[in-house]
């Protein structure tokens, strides 16, 4: 039996995120795996364990200390992992920590674990201290924290191969070992219909209708590009709509309405969040066109998720967006007009056009991106 222990998620089952989300699928698709054992790590308030999908789940109680609370808890989820695999004298576990936030706690951490006969990856999710959220001085901690963890790991498991390439380039004199494993998504439809109440429901709220809509999800933040995507979408002569799917607060949109006067546009609807993920599928599937302006990270939940729901994608043209999508997407630059002058083009697109665009972006999602492949490449490494 392969143990391994998955440390930097907030856990399974019930948190939702990107890491999360790939836990809850990794160890659904080997839930019956006979040479596979999960061990997750999860974020709360008490301290307990329980299973799911077959995977021990072990919750750690982490203290309310701010920013600090990430670090706090990974250093104390792989101590746990350390003294689990001491009592119960496992052989040769794997420790996958998702992240690099404990870059100065790293090399104590990989010394103990290979003494106990393990071996320790890394997950190094996107440039993370790039993102415009952190003050400078966290981001340097990034920085620095992702050095020392390329440095002492065993292996870094890249979802991107940007990514990968760039932790060649950054840190050559470590001469890092490394491999390339996407993230997943679901190949299927959503289980709604086109007249499902609920559905209909959250339509007639948002004064929405079916292919009458383009559509963003995702995180409000800078480098996402929000603001481009809504001063360009009023540039535009569409006379669809712009449905924004994404947790805002009332401080960021009064920023954004100084910065771009979006209200003065009835096209622009601030729709919320959706948690039921098969509304949320619904949703994407019935949108006109989907807009991706991520450009910090590596292979994006959002992104994949777009391709396997929506036809008609226009992505930021950044390497990470094009190694995912290549040719079944269109693709616009930050340069003033460019993305209204796309949008006109796409309203102009024939309804073979965007379907012939649907299906090569739901056959790369299933050549390379299914959760069964990705399920089963992971099966390849932690077995090998």
């Amino acid at each position: 039996m392969q143990h391994v222990f998955i440390v930097g998620s907030k856990g399974i089952p019930g948190a939702y995120g990107g890491y999360e989300t790939f836990v809850d699928k990794l160890t659904e698709y080997h839930q019956n795996h006979p040479e596979l054992r999960y061990h997750v790590a999860c974020k709360d308030t008490v301290k307990k364990e329980e299973m799911y999908h077959n995977a021990r789940c072990f919750h750690l109680k982490v203290p309310n200390i701010g920013p600090a609370q990430a670090i706090y808890y990974d250093v104390a989820a792989l101590s746990d992992c350390c003294k689990y695999i001491k009592t119960n004298k496992i052989e040769k576990p794997i420790v996958y920590i998702l992240a690099c936030r404990i870059g100065p706690f790293m090399k104590h951490y990989v010394d103990k674990i290979h003494k106990l006969g393990g071996v320790v990856y890394v997950n190094p999710d996107g440039h993370e201290w790039l993102r415009a959220k952190w003050p400078k001085p966290v981001r340097k901690y990034w920085k620095i924290s992702e050095e020392l963890m390329t440095r002492h790991a065993d292996l870094m498991v890249c979802d991107s191969k940007n990514i990968e390439n760039y932790i060649h380039s950054a840190y050559a004199k470590y001469a890092p070992a490394s491999t390339y494993i996407a993230y997943g998504a679901e190949t299927r439809h959503s289980h709604l219909d086109d007249n499902d109440p609920g559905l209909l429901e959250w339509y007639a709220k948002h004064g929405l209708q079916a292919k009458e809509y383009y559509l963003v999800v995702g995180r409000f933040v800078p480098e996402n590009n929000f603001e481009t995507m809504i001063r360009e979408f009023m540039k535009s002569k569409t006379t669809k709509n712009f449905a924004l799917i994404t947790n805002v607060s009332k401080s960021f949109l009064n920023e954004l309405e100084k910065k771009t006067g979006f209200r003065e546009d009835p096209r622009i609807r601030f729709v919320g969040t959706v948690y039921d993920q098969e509304l949320l599928m619904k949703i994407r599937e019935n949108a006109y066109g989907y807009f991706h302006g991520h450009e910090v990270g590596g292979t994006n939940p959002s992104l994949l998720e777009a391709l396997s729901s929506t036809d008609l994608n226009l992505l930021l043209d950044v390497g990470f967006n094009r190694e995912v999508a290549k040719d079944s997407a269109l693709y616009w630059s930050k340069k003033a007009g460019r993305l209204a002058k796309l949008i006109e083009d796409a309203d102009k697109l024939t309804a073979e056009e965007i379907a012939q665009l649907g299906v090569q972006a739901k056959a790369r999602i299933a050549d390379a991106y299914s959760w069964q492949f990705i399920a089963d490449e992971y099966e390849r490494l932690f077995l090998k």
